[in-house]
């Protein structure tokens, strides 16, 4: 290609890195390929050659026209990207970055979380555990032999008899614990039970226990129920009334039930308390010796304390929910009491 062809579009590239917008490039096309542009009036002289002139320029010419288009839309496509990223940098700062809140925490969820908030700043870890377990942890190792009569008390679903089952207990993570870890330590955990209960207001045959389990060198009864009485102010305020009963449970020794009065009738009996103005809130007590050398531990050396809380009688005491039915099913009754919270 003759020199002078080279240097047009070498003049042409120069201007067109020097152009900073889609509009000065568009500038430039006019001026070069435009009707009147130089290159296209290259073009327009083919018609005043020979016909041997137009056979050796019209390639040439051709070849000019291909690369000056090239380096158009080359320019073009960069400036455009460009100023697509300038755009959205731009408009990103006006664009909102909280997303706007829908819907709400489920009850259970916001109670299980405002226990291990609680507990947590008393030095408990959280931990979880499986919903299918074995005899073994969910029994045995609690101090349930096969041919205990506390059996009874538990209408346990089998997945396959005898040995796998649904947890009729979260006391079957504090088995699995105890066998895997060295104490001292302190922990809670919430979670889903099974048993086979005829549904009503005040039971059902899915429920939630709180779990919670210390082992120390040295700890008694008088820790556990300063840890009830700071528990229960926090959930239901200073003024809850509440007391301690003697309970028999065959996982600790000895066993305690903590009561609360009946948030509904305040005493005066209803069907949410079954007319005896009190609501059993849990089980706890003194782990149980047998619990401990299962686990290896030296009951001589370390005293423990267990408690199981009935999760969703606390939920229902908290939001004023009379039908324990209403937490799992999908009617929103319960959507009035759960307020904005940060937990």
């Amino acid at each position: 290609m003759p020199e002078n062809y080279e240097l047009l579009l070498q003049t042409l590239e120069a201007s067109l890195q020097q152009a900073t917008t889609v509009e000065e490039v568009r500038t430039l096309y006019r001026a070069y390929l435009g009707v009147k542009g130089s290159i296209k009036q290259l073009y327009a002289s083919l018609k005043d050659m020979t016909p041997e002139m137009r056979r050796v320029q019209g390639p040439i010419f051709a070849e000019i026209l291909q690369r000056a288009q090239a380096m158009f839309d080359a320019r073009q496509k960069s400036l455009q990207s460009g100023e697509h990223d300038v755009f959205l940098k731009e408009h990103a700062r006006s664009i909102p970055l909280t997303v706007p809140k829908m819907g709400h925490l489920h009850p259970l969820s916001r109670t299980i979380r405002e226990l291990n908030t609680f507990f947590v700043q008393m030095g408990y870890s959280v931990i979880d555990g499986p919903e299918i377990e074995t005899d073994e942890f969910c029994f045995q190792r609690l101090n349930v032999p096969a041919d205990h009569p506390a059996r009874d008390m538990q209408d346990t679903l089998y997945i396959e008899e005898p040995n796998l089952l649904l947890r009729t207990q979260t006391s079957s993570i504090e088995a699995r614990i105890l066998a895997t870890h060295k104490p001292p330590f302190k922990f809670v955990s919430a979670g889903r039970v099974y048993r086979n209960e005829k549904v009503n207001k005040s039971n059902h045959f899915i429920f939630h226990h709180y779990q919670g389990v210390v082992v120390l060198p040295d700890t008694n009864l008088k820790d556990l129920f300063s840890t009830f009485t700071a528990l229960f102010r926090k959930m239901y305020g200073p003024d809850v009334v509440i007391r301690f009963r003697n309970k028999y449970y065959p996982e600790v020794e000895p066993g305690v039930g903590p009561d609360m009065q009946c948030f509904s009738c305040h005493g005066k009996g209803c069907t949410v308390c079954k007319y005896v103005g009190w609501i059993e809130m849990g089980g706890s007590g003194i782990i149980h010796p047998n619990i401990m050398k299962m686990a290896g531990i030296d009951p001589t050396k370390w005293r423990g304390f267990a408690f199981g809380l009935g999760l969703d009688r606390w939920v229902m005491a908290k939001y004023n929910i009379t039908d324990i039915r209403t937490l799992l099913g999908g009617d929103l009754a319960y959507q009035p009491y759960c307020h904005e919270s940060t937990l």
